[in-house]
This record gives structure tokens, C-alpha cells and sequence, in this order.
């Protein structure tokens, strides 16, 4: 009975340490963060891909070697919980979204965090360091990150992008199916695609339709990097090519670290999660040693 009550007491004791609140971006937008693992350890920033939202890294926020850290997630603008606006400028200006990350990182008061990018958060990461430098950064790590949008970086899907910004409800909703299951090599499994294939359909169609016009600053940004940066990759990606995403990165910054995932598509993070949980707390352990 009190082995019982000490179990209670501390799953109430880390459900009250989780918390979501909202942030204001510098244009307006609401951000919508959520808060999990420990408090006061060193905090983990994870910025989720196209069609994602923060549920991307439930792998992550759960498991037990991770909760050490202070895990914070959030929703891109026009993704999730957060603000969705009308307008194709409030998407296809690469800085808004740098400043949400932004707006996360001053009202977290997050210090010298470890930033992680996958996919579109990747784009995300580069703005952030064009527009705000790495000055209070403890490192960063691209997962399957775009670097460039550019032919010889992403792989075409011409029909699948067309798809995604059709007006049509049943052309766009199938599209959705489509490039969600194109993230996987290995799928998995049913009812975690089916919660990630409903997030991804409330997402804003004109965001869909306007982010491949997104302005994309590795160019400037990538450089300004001093701190650690990471790049992971699925070996068997079908959405952006890794090695010559990992060779423009490198060409921007030679001090750049990279791996190959050979089992992995798209989202290392869950396909091969034990070791990329493993991999990132290894970088985050070695970064705030190195700050």
C-alpha cells in the first residue's frame, strides 16, 4: 500500500512539472509550448518539421534517459496549437519563424540550449542563426534538416507537393496520407501514424502551399555557428538527400559533425529512436561541457 502511494505521489509530482503556456511571436503570431523532463536541467529545444507538431517527439519526451533534461517542445506557426494565419508572407518569410524560435527561447528563459531541428525545422535553425547568431546556444543538431530548398538537395515529389497545395479536400487529405507515409522507411505503427496523419491534416493549407517559397538563409546562417552543430540523417531518406544536404552544410561550416542512420527514412527520431536518444544526450552532455 505505500510502495503504492509513493508511485501515486510521483506520477502526480512529474505530470505537475509538465506545463504548456503561449508565446508571442515578434509579428503577432501565438506559439503554443509544452514543457516536460526535469525543470532545472539543461534544457533541449526541439522545432518539428512540415505537417508536424510537437507530438513529432514523443519518443523523446518519454523517455527516461532524456528526463534529466528540460525537454521543450513547441508548434510551428500554422501547425498544432499554434496561430495559423491568412496571409502567405507570415510563412514564406523565413525570419518570422526564426523569431518564433526566438520568442520560445526569451519567455522559456531556456539557458545555453541545445536546439534540434527535423526537416523544415532545419530551415528554422539556419534562419535563427541569421537573424540571432548562436550567442546563447549550447549547440545544435539537424535531423534529416533541409538545408537549402534546392533541386539537388530535396528529392522531387512534383505530384506529392501539388497534391498538398490542391484546393480539393479529398486530392489535399490523400496528399497528406502520402508524403506522411514518404517520412518513413520503416512505418510506424498504426496508431501512431493515425495520430500524426490527423495532426498533419489540421494544419493551415496556405502555409502548405506557401512554404516552398520560404526564404532559407543557411548561407548566412550556417556560418555563424561556433557552438557544436550535428547533423543526423536517415540513410534511406526519400525527402531530402543526405549526403549532399550534409556536403552543403559542411561547405557553409567545416566544423560541422555528421552521421548516417543506414536503417532510417526521413525521421531517425523515431525510427531508430533508442539510438538517436542516446546519440543526442551524448551531444547535449558534451555541449553544455564545452560552454
Amino acid at each position: 500500500m505505500f510502495a503504492a502511494a509513493v508511485l501515486l505521489m510521483a506520477a502526480s509530482a512529474a505530470a505537475a512539472a509538465d506545463k504548456e503556456y503561449t508565446v508571442k511571436s515578434s509579428d503577432g503570431v501565438v506559439i503554443a509550448v509544452e514543457e516536460t523532463g526535469n525543470p532545472t536541467g539543461q534544457p533541449i529545444v526541439f522545432v518539428h518539421g512540415l505537417l508536424g507538431n510537437r507530438i513529432n517527439w514523443d519518443k523523446q519526451t518519454t523517455d527516461p534517459d532524456l528526463q534529466k533534461f528540460r525537454l521543450i517542445t513547441y508548434d510551428l506557426r500554422g501547425h498544432g496549437l499554434s496561430g495559423k494565419p491568412d496571409d502567405a508572407e507570415a510563412y514564406q518569410d523565413g525570419r518570422r519563424w526564426a523569431d518564433d524560435l526566438a520568442a520560445v527561447l526569451r519567455e522559456s528563459k531556456a539557458k545555453n540550449p541545445v536546439l534540434v531541428g527535423w526537416s523544415l525545422g532545419g530551415v528554422v535553425l539556419s534562419n535563427y542563426l541569421a537573424a540571432h547568431g548562436d550567442v546563447g546556444i549550447g549547440g545544435l543538431v539537424y535531423v534529416d534538416g533541409v538545408i537549402e530548398l534546392k533541386p539537388d538537395l530535396i528529392t522531387p515529389h512534383p505530384e506529392v507537393y501539388a497534391g498538398l497545395a490542391s484546393q480539393d479536400l479529398r486530392t489535399h487529405l490523400d496528399t497528406v496520407r502520402t508524403f506522411l507515409a514518404l517520412c518513413f522507411k520503416t512505418q510506424p505503427d498504426q496508431a501512431t501514424f493515425e495520430r500524426l496523419l490527423s495532426n498533419a491534416a489540421t494544419a493551415s493549407w496556405v502555409m502548405t502551399r506557401t512554404v516552398p517559397s520560404m526564404t532559407v538563409h543557411a548561407e548566412e546562417g550556417l556560418p555563424k555557428a561556433k557552438v557544436p552543430v550535428l547533423l543526423i540523417y536517415g540513410g534511406r531518406d526519400n525527402l531530402v538527400r543526405p549526403k549532399a544536404s550534409i556536403a552543403r552544410a559542411k561547405s557553409l561550416n567545416d566544423r560541422i559533425g555528421s552521421k548516417i542512420y543506414n536503417k532510417s527514412g526521413h525521421a531517425p527520431f523515431l525510427e531508430e529512436a533508442a539510438r538517436f536518444n542516446k546519440d543526442l544526450t551524448e551531444f547535449a552532455v558534451s555541449a553544455e561541457g564545452s560552454n
